[in-house]
């Protein structure tokens, strides 16, 4: 790992969601975030060129999305939705969060094989203790409307003022008991990320 990417912890969450007031399902459907909290380098000063760190990100995203893939049962093919976000310390700004978006989306990408669609993100600057909202889509095809979901991310003591929590998404279904209509995740034909 690059002297630029100082990790002070990893944390990993997994929800197993039985129903949403609906009949039981069967199988539940997996919901999990990894996400990892590392110093700023950036912190307190403005940085020009910001692509040395995100290029130092790169090997971490894949750690991450091998980790959260390894926790929702370690078949890359169950799972089919994804999202990122970050949460960057008061002391840095919102274009350093942004450095995730490669990092992280083409690390999951890359981790499960065939994913098309982008991967939704969202970012923010917090304070400790913030929590963030990430979106989850269809890795294959951005209009699936039954996979237009979210998982809350966040941890107690981060980020610090002089640090970054980047986070991973990533589900086995949609909404349970999905009933809006739209293109079913079975219909997509197109594979161009969008049908």
């Amino acid at each position: 790992m690059s002297e630029l990417v100082q990790i002070r912890k990893i944390k990993v969450d997994v929800e197993e969601v039985y129903h949403e007031r609906g009949p039981a399902l069967e199988t539940p459907i997996l919901k999990g975030a990894v996400t990892v909290v590392v110093k700023n380098p950036y912190a307190g000063r403005y940085e020009e060129d910001l692509l040395p760190f995100m290029d130092a990100l790169k090997p971490l995203g894949l750690q991450l999305a091998n980790k959260l893939i390894a926790a929702l049962g370690g078949d890359a093919n169950a799972v089919c939705s994804y999202g990122k976000g970050a949460i960057v310390g008061e002391d840095g700004e919102l274009e350093h969060g942004a450095t995730w978006h490669v990092a992280g989306g083409y690390a999951m990408r890359e981790a499960l094989g065939q994913a098309l669609a982008i991967v939704p993100s969202s970012k923010k600057i917090g304070h400790l203790g913030a929590r963030l909202e990430i979106p989850l889509t269809h890795k294959d095809a951005s209009y699936v409307r039954s996979h237009f979901d979210a998982m809350e991310v966040g941890g107690g003591d981060s980020p610090r003022r002089d640090e970054i929590l980047f986070a991973l998404v990533m589900a086995t279904g949609g909404r349970p008991h999905a009933r809006l209509g739209g293109l079913a995740a079975d219909q997509i034909s197109k594979f161009d990320g969008l049908r």
